[in-house]
């Protein structure tokens, strides 16, 4: 029987009360602070001063608490809107949010499909959201979306995990590579990438996540009107 579905030992008397809700909370406290690697079911016991052995019935392995936290966080990415525009954008923009509150989210996500309730309920303000649209379309759509999201926050958490490893933001990065780079361009065997660099425009890491996402859901629409 799956986490979901299996009920939670009875309560008993302890000085420690005890449940899967709290035992998912106190590894995300973990987690958001020190990475995934905090997290262990050694010490998310010890952050809720129990014995490790007083978790098993609850969860019975490391695996089934990731899908809990998971889960847990979905419940922040509630996807709303009057169109499947809106409510594809609101599913990118929470999902990111997320992710940056909780970094460790972005190294789970794109593996298996979750299965929680918070994650189905999710999906079901999706799929009601797109519509009469026909699936052969709606479920590449929603697939692309969540592809893009996932390489986005990725690669967003990636370099602020870089930044801080360096000590350098990137700005600093930029005018320690900078001059590497002018002397490379200089030599005229790379035309395009000194074009894009010298007259590309410089968005941050927000407008070049909403800008790509709109490319994403123009791509979306132009199918959708075909």
């Amino acid at each position: 029987m799956l986490v979901w579905e299996r009920p939670e030992p009875p309560e008993r008397p302890a000085p420690a009360p005890l449940s899967r809700e709290r035992i998912v909370q106190a590894a995300i406290r973990l987690a958001d602070v020190d990475g995934l690697d905090a997290v262990s079911l050694r010490k998310v016991a010890a952050a809720l001063d129990v014995g490790p052995m007083r978790l098993y019935g609850y969860i019975d392995t490391k695996e089934e608490l990731l899908d809990l936290m998971v889960d847990a966080v979905y419940a922040e990415i509630r996807p709303s809107g009057d169109s499947w525009r809106e409510v594809l954008r609101s599913l990118a923009e929470n999902l990111r949010r997320a992710a940056h509150q909780h970094e460790w989210l972005a190294d789970l996500l794109g593996g298996r499909p979750q299965l929680g309730p918070n994650t189905l309920a999710g999906g079901e303000a999706i799929a009601s959201g797109m519509g009469d649209i026909e699936l052969d379309t709606v479920v590449p759509a929603i697939a692309a979306v969540n592809a893009y999201v996932t390489g986005a926050v990725r690669r967003e958490v990636t370099e602020r995990r870089a930044e801080r490893a360096s000590g350098m933001d990137q700005r600093q990065w930029q005018h320690s590579y900078g001059p590497y780079l002018m002397r490379t361009f200089a030599t005229g065997r790379f035309p395009a990438l000194a074009k894009i660099v010298h007259d590309g425009p410089h968005l941050d890491a927000e407008q070049t996540f909403l800008t790509g996402l709109d490319f994403l859901l123009d791509g979306i629409e132009a199918r959708i009107s075909s």
